[in-house]
């Protein structure tokens, strides 16, 4: 098993990462100082897998635990959905040593990390990420919110969890299509940090895509110590924590402009992050031979890297809502090399369009 610390002083928490954790979540749950009440929120797919053996480990550790099933999907991080389980949260007596625990993907975590930065201004959460987006991204950090309409995670707060269990054995349940997205993000931290990390993901790209189990716990522990890092230095995005939004704004939009339902996060991350690229390029920041690589590696990971009937018009639109936007001004994330990035709020608009417009089909 690999611990990864992420360092907030008081806020300090660790990464457990290994291939059976169910002895480490009992022990963790059994020495906290937690109410006998617990919830345990989930959503309609990972109830049928996994819940009944953590709410088992759970009662083990002598918590009397509620499951609260979301609808499977993104539509489920929502307000309307929070208040829900804010009220059956009321109906059950949780009080304000009650931990909550998250069971599913960033869908799951970010909406139950909703809940407890919120509910009685503030209970102990606990993530238990299942998808390989979750464990590598969403879980570590912090950062919990629901959408709105019109933008993705427009509401929400910088809640640390108590602890982060990732269990390689969920990855074996998962479709293809979901490795691949949770791909999207681990590219990410090659590109911004570690030009030797990207160099590894493209020497071992065929072994990843079988799920080899010391290369997937390499990669995660390697993604989720270049998060841990920024976030130790940057807890709430004031300066250096922007650099993990590479892609992200591109995302954002992409996944706006397709109904949230098209695409996945990681595969819309996948394609922002050559959007990305393409306007480092044009602002002759990087040259062609590092925009290759890039998108050669999404490629060979077999990710998307082009998206299909999505109004440009209406994703360029969109960005200008985006969290990093301030005063009009867009904070681009934009590669300086492979593994460092830096931030431009003097991007012109016609090389965004002209990104757009590369990355559409």
């Amino acid at each position: 098993m690999k611990i990864v610390k992420v360092d907030l002083d008081k806020n300090s928490y660790n990464i457990f990462i290994g291939g059976d954790l169910k002895s480490e979540i009992k022990n963790f749950a059994a020495n906290e100082k937690f109410s006998k009440k617990a919830m345990l929120i989930t959503d309609s797919n990972i109830e049928k897998i996994f819940a009944d053996q953590i709410v088992s480990l759970l009662e083990s550790a002598g918590l009397n635990v509620k499951i609260f099933v979301v609808p499977a999907g993104e539509t489920s991080k929502s307000l309307s959905q929070a208040e829900k389980i804010y009220t059956a949260a009321i109906e059950y007596g949780l009080d304000r040593k009650s931990a909550i625990f998250a069971l599913g993907g960033g869908v799951v975590g970010d909406l139950a990390g909703f809940i407890a930065a919120t509910y009685l201004r503030g209970l102990p959460f606990v993530q238990i990420p299942t998808s390989l987006l979750a464990q590598v991204d969403s879980s570590v950090g912090g950062k919990v919110a629901v959408n709105h309409q019109l933008g993705k995670n427009l509401i929400g707060a910088f809640y640390q969890p108590k602890a982060v269990f990732i269990d390689l054995n969920f990855l074996k349940t998962l479709p293809e299509r979901e490795i691949k997205s949770g791909l999207g993000e681990i590219v990410k931290y090659g590109v911004i940090s570690d030009k030797n990390f990207f160099d590894y993901l493209n020497d071992n790209a065929d072994k990843i895509l079988t799920l080899d189990h010391s290369i997937m716990e390499k990669i995660i522990s390697r993604s989720c110590e270049i998060k841990a890092n920024v976030v130790s230095h940057d807890e709430k995005e004031s300066g250096l924590r922007r650099i993990l939004n590479f892609g992200h704004t591109m995302a954002h939009s992409i996944e706006e402009a397709s109904g949230y339902s098209r695409y996945t996060h990681g595969e819309a991350v996948a394609v922002g992050m050559i959007g990305a690229a393409f306007i480092s390029r044009e602002l002759k920041m990087i040259g062609d031979e590092e925009f290759k690589r890039l998108e050669n590696l999404i490629n060979k990971l077999k990710m998307i890297s082009h998206v299909e009937n999505c109004d440009v018009d209406h994703m360029f639109k969109s960005i200008f809502r985006d969290k990093k936007t301030i005063n009009g001004k867009i904070s681009w994330v934009l590669m300086k090399s492979i593994g460092e990035v830096s931030i431009n709020s003097n991007v012109p608009d016609e090389i965004v369009k002209e990104a757009f417009d590369y990355i559409v089909k």
